[in-house]
Formats: C-alpha cells, sequence, structure tokens
C-alpha cells in the first residue's frame, strides 16, 4: 500500500534573536547594582548586633597624618553614665530623639540664614553624621551626600536610636588619631569612659566639630564657654530627654570593668 507523504513542511521553531547589546550591558548593570543594594542591606542589618572593628573614616587619607588606633575598645552606650551621650545630643543634635535622620526644621533654619547673608552652617545630624563616618569618605560632593542620606534612611530604618548613638560614640574622631570614647577618655583625662563626669563629658562633646584644634583637656577660652554652654543645655534637656532611645540600666563601675 502506498503511503503519502504530506506536502506541509514541518516548521522549525524560529530562533530567539538575541536582544542588542546595549541592552545586555544594561541588564547585566542592574542586576549587579542589584546584588551590591543587597549585600549592603545584609552588612547594615548585620551592624545592627556586629561592632565595627573600624570605619571608612579611620581608614582613609582623610583621617590624617597621625596613624588612628584601629584597635580600641568598644563601648556599650549602657556602659556609659548618661550624661556622656545627654553630652552629644545637647552639643550635636537636639532633636536626635525625635528625628528620622534628618532635622528639615535645622535645614532650613540653616538655608535662611545664609541666604540674610550668615556663613552656612552645617545641619548635620547625629544619625548623618554615623553614616558618613562608618560607610562613606569624608569631603564635599553631591555624590556623597546623596549616599549619605541614602545610609542614613537605612540605618533610621534597620536600627533602633540607642544603637545608632552607640555606633557614632565609639567611631567619631575626638583627636588626632583618637576614635571612639574609651579612647578620647583615656587619652585627654588618663580614666575610661565610665568614669566620666559631666564636665568632662561636655568638654568632650565642645571639641567634637574641631576635634584636632581643640583639646579637652587644655581648653581654650572659647572651648571651654561652649562647654558650660552644653552643661547647661543639659540641664535643661534633662535625662527625661533620652527615654525615647529607650536605653537600657546603666551598669556601675564594676560591672563594666567585668564587661570589658
Amino acid at each position: 500500500m502506498t503511503r503519502f507523504r504530506s506536502r506541509r513542511r514541518t516548521r522549525r521553531p524560529r530562533r530567539r534573536s538575541r536582544p542588542p547589546l546595549w541592552r545586555r550591558i544594561l541588564h547585566g548593570v542592574l542586576l549587579s547594582l542589584a546584588a551590591l543594594l543587597a549585600l549592603l542591606l545584609v552588612l547594615i542589618l548585620l551592624l545592627r548586633w556586629v561592632d565595627p572593628p573600624w570605619s571608612m573614616y579611620m581608614l582613609s587619607p582623610a583621617s590624617g597624618p597621625t596613624p588612628p588606633s584601629l584597635r580600641h575598645t568598644w563601648q556599650r552606650i549602657d556602659d556609659l553614665p548618661r550624661h556622656v551621650p545627654l553630652a552629644v545630643i545637647a552639643a550635636e543634635d537636639q532633636r536626635f530623639p525625635q528625628h528620622r535622620g534628618f532635622d528639615w526644621l535645622s535645614i532650613r533654619q540653616a538655608v535662611d540664614a545664609h541666604r540674610q547673608g550668615a556663613r552656612l552652617r552645617g545641619a548635620s545630624t547625629i544619625s548623618q553624621q554615623t553614616a558618613k563616618n562608618v560607610f562613606l569618605w569624608h569631603g564635599r560632593s553631591y555624590a556623597r551626600k546623596v549616599l549619605e542620606a541614602g545610609f542614613t534612611a537605612t540605618i533610621e530604618m534597620l536600627w533602633p536610636k540607642a544603637r545608632i548613638l552607640e555606633v557614632y560614640l565609639n567611631v567619631a574622631e575626638w583627636g588626632p588619631g583618637i576614635f571612639g570614647i574609651e579612647a578620647a577618655a583615656r587619652y585627654h583625662f588618663g580614666i575610661p569612659a565610665r568614669h566620666l563626669s559631666r564636665e568632662q563629658a561636655a568638654l568632650l562633646a565642645a571639641a567634637l566639630p574641631n576635634p584636632r584644634v581643640h583639646s579637652p583637656a587644655r581648653p581654650s577660652g572659647t572651648l571651654a564657654q561652649r562647654a558650660r554652654w552644653i552643661e547647661r543645655q543639659m540641664t535643661q534637656l534633662g535625662p527625661g530627654w533620652l527615654e525615647p532611645l529607650q536605653l537600657g540600666p546603666t551598669a556601675t563601675p564594676n560591672a563594666a570593668a567585668r564587661g570589658t
């Protein structure tokens, strides 16, 4: 019996045309950026519990000719007397317990004062300074400001306020190559940070804007005047100003010594 073959030809599946080169490059760039973003988010979340051994600023040439001590003792905020974080808040960012990373009121005030002829003053919050010190380089550029804003918003979202302040106290520069509140207390006053007095805490906070020039141990008239102003602000704010941070009970000196 004769079999008749179908005249219809079997259609072969068409090969999908490859996307253009520019689209493949764009796809690869977007995937790389997404992977980098995910890695950064994991890192930031991890630092909520893990103390960073150093900061980007400590490792950068901007930290100055004096080599920083990269092996510094981390101080838990609950092991410090309450007047230490209160002094820093009174000096650097009084609305820290209230804002979410950006003090828009201070920013508007700084801009208005600049428009009226005053010198443009900084309005960076403790959260912004923490983000800058831990993750970024120091300098003036729009790119760094954009990255700083992103890191600030992220740590405000992933870290509690107490953790942000604790990290700041431990990575801030308190003198040439002096990083961290424990190194600052021992360098300037020869005592551990948990033994700082109210006046000494105010002097340290007063030197924060320019710690390479001002010495809390040998304060100039200007620095001493600023420290007295900080103490008055601390009195006005009061210990209750720290309540939104939900700090734990302050450790006694003996308990703090056992924890180090």
